[in-house]
C-alpha cells in the first residue's frame, strides 16, 4: 500500500509540472505588479553623535577615578598579587611541617586505631586534618579575610559576624572534604596506577553538582534571599531574561551588604536551580540602566553555557594537575617518605604532601586559569551589550567596581593576575562597540560619552 501512494504522488506531480506550462501559455502574460519605492541616503556612520572617538571616550570615562582613590584602588588590587604568592607558600610551608613532625603520620595511626576498616580510617583522619590545617592557616585568613578589608573599607562586618561566618564556611569544608577525600582514596585504593584519571573525574562531576545545588542549598547559608519588589526594574530583567530563553518567573534580592559594599549579580544553577539575583549594594548604588547592564552579562554566562564550558576546560586543567600528583608523590614519598611515615600514595598520612604539591601546581597555572575565567567574562560582557545595549552604564559600573579592582594595568598584569578583564579593557570595548551602533535609534537617543 505504501508503494502504491508512493507511486500515486510521482505521478501526479509529473503530471502537475507537464500541465503548468500548458496553463500558463493558454492564460497569457500577466502584468507585473507596480509599486512607489521611497528612495534615499543612509546618513553616514557616525553623524550620531559628532565626531565620536571610542579611545577618547575610553581615557574619558577612567579619567573620573583618580587622585587617592585611584591609587587606594592599585594598592589593594597590586596587593593581592604579593598575597596570591604568600598564600601558596605559606600553605605549603604548613604541610611540610605537618610531614616533617610527623603529625599527618599521628592522625593517621589513630583513625587505623579506631578501626580496620581502610574504608572508615579516612574521615577518621580527615576530620581532624581539616581542622588542624584550618586552625594553622587561621593567622594569615583572619588578616587577608577581615583586617585588611577593613583597613579599605570593603568589611561591614563585625568580627563576631565575620567569625560565624568563618564556621560556617568551615562547616562546610568538613562535610565537602570528608566526603571527597574518601571516596578519593577509594578510588586510590582500587586503581592505584590511574586513580589521577578517576579522581580528575569525580572532582568534574563534583563541581558540576555543587553548580547545581549552591544557589539553592549553600548560598542562603551567608546570605537572605528574598523576591525583588515589584517594580520595572523587575519587570525589564524579567522581560530580557525571557528574551534570552532563561526559565525564570522572579528576581531575587540578596542581602549582601550585611558582608561588604561590593556590588553583584548573578545568574546560576540549571535543571531547575536556575535564580537570577542581585545585591542590594547594586540596587542602591546603580541606576535602572546600570542594574540592567550588569545582569546581562550574567545572563550572557547562563546562555553561552559558561558552567558547563568553566567544568570543561577547568576539567583539563585538573586531570593535568592530578597527573602531576601521580608522578610528583612517588618521587617525594620514595625520597622522603622514611622521615615522613608515609608509606605509599593510598596512605592518608600522605594528604598534606598532596595538597603541598596540588597548590604548587596551580600557583604556577594561576595565568592559565585567570585566561578561561577572563575569556569567559568577556564573551559574557559582548553578550550582555548586545543584549541591554547600554555601552554607557556599563562603563559606568565599572568604575564602581575601582574600590577594588585596578583599573589601568599593565598588559602583563592582567594577562597573569585577572580573571576579570580590566576597567579599561570592559569600557573600551563598550565605547567600540558603541562606534559601530551610532546611528541604532536607541543609542542616538542615549547618553553621550564623555571624550
Amino acid at each position: 500500500m505504501a508503494k502504491l501512494l508512493s507511486l500515486l504522488a510521482a505521478l501526479a506531480f509529473a503530471l502537475f509540472t507537464l500541465s503548468a506550462p500548458a496553463a500558463a501559455q493558454q492564460a497569457g502574460p500577466a502584468a507585473a505588479p507596480t509599486t512607489t519605492i521611497d528612495r534615499h541616503e543612509l546618513p553616514p556612520i557616525g553623524s550620531a553623535q559628532g565626531d565620536f572617538d571610542p579611545q577618547k571616550a575610553t581615557a574619558a570615562y577612567l579619567a573620573q577615578v583618580g587622585g587617592a582613590a585611584r591609587e587606594r584602588s592599585d594598592s589593594y588590587f597590586e596587593g593581592g598579587y604579593v598575597l596570591i604568592l604568600v598564600d601558596a607558600l605559606y600553605l605549603i610551608a604548613v604541610c611540610v611541617l605537618l610531614l616533617w613532625f610527623r603529625v599527618s603520620a599521628a592522625v593517621r595511626d589513630f583513625a587505623v586505631r579506631q578501626t580496620r576498616s581502610r574504608f572508615w580510617q579516612v574521615p577518621l583522619y580527615v576530620g581532624p586534618m581539616i581542622l588542624i590545617l584550618a586552625v594553622t592557616t587561621f593567622p594569615l585568613t583572619l588578616y587577608e579575610s577581615y583586617f585588611r578589608e577593613k583597613s579599605y573599607g570593603l568589611m561591614n562586618q563585625s568580627f563576631g559576624q565575620w567569625f560565624g561566618d568563618q564556621l560556617t564556611s568551615l562547616g562546610l569544608l568538613l562535610a565537602i572534604g570528608i566526603i571527597l577525600l574518601t571516596i578519593g582514596y577509594a578510588i586510590i585504593r582500587r586503581a592505584p596506577r590511574t586513580w589521577w584519571i578517576w579522581g580528575a573525574m569525580v572532582s568534574v562531576a563534583f563541581a558540576a553538582f555543587g553548580t547545581m545545588i549552591a544557589p539553592v542549598v549553600i548560598a542562603p547559608l551567608f546570605n537572605h534571599y528574598s523576591p525583588l519588589p515589584e517594580s520595572p526594574l523587575k519587570t525589564d530583567i524579567l522581560r530580557i531574561a525571557r528574551s534570552e530563553g532563561i526559565p525564570v518567573d522572579n528576581v531575587y534580592l540578596v542581602d549582601a551588604s550585611r558582608q561588604s559594599d561590593r556590588i553583584s549579580a548573578n545568574v546560576s544553577g540549571f535543571m531547575g536551580t536556575t535564580r537570577v539575583s542581585l545585591n542590594d549594594n547594586l540596587l542602591r548604588k546603580g541606576t535602572h540602566d546600570e542594574v540592567l547592564a550588569v545582569l546581562g552579562h550574567e545572563m550572557g554566562h547562563y546562555v553561552l553555557d559558561h558552567a558547563l564550558w568553566g567544568l570543561v576546560l577547568g576539567g583539563l586543567v585538573i586531570v593535568l594537575t592530578f597527573g602531576f600528583l601521580q608522578g610528583a608523590f612517588g618521587g617525594l614519598a620514595s625520597l622522603l617518605g622514611g622521615n615522613w611515615d608515609v608509606r605509599e600514595v593510598s596512605d592518608p598520612a600522605g594528604f598534606p604532601l598532596l595538597l603541598a604539591l596540588f597548590t604548587a601546581f596551580s600557583l604556577l597555572m594561576t595565568p592559565v586559569n585567570n585566561w578561561i575565567t577572563r575569556t569567559a567574562e568577556i564573551q559574557a560582557d559582548m553578550f550582555g551589550i548586545n543584549a541591554v545595549r547600554q555601552p554607557d552604564a556599563f562603563s559606568t559600573v565599572v568604575l564602581k567596581l575601582a574600590t577594588y579592582r585596578k583599573l589601568d594595568p599593565s598588559p602583563w598584569e592582567e594577562f597573569i593576575f585577572y580573571d576579570h578583564p580590566s576597567g579599561r579593557t570592559r569600557i573600551w570595548e563598550m565605547m567600540r562597540w558603541k562606534a559601530q551602533h551610532l546611528d541604532d535609534p536607541d543609542i542616538k537617543a542615549g547618553p553621550v560619552s564623555p571624550q
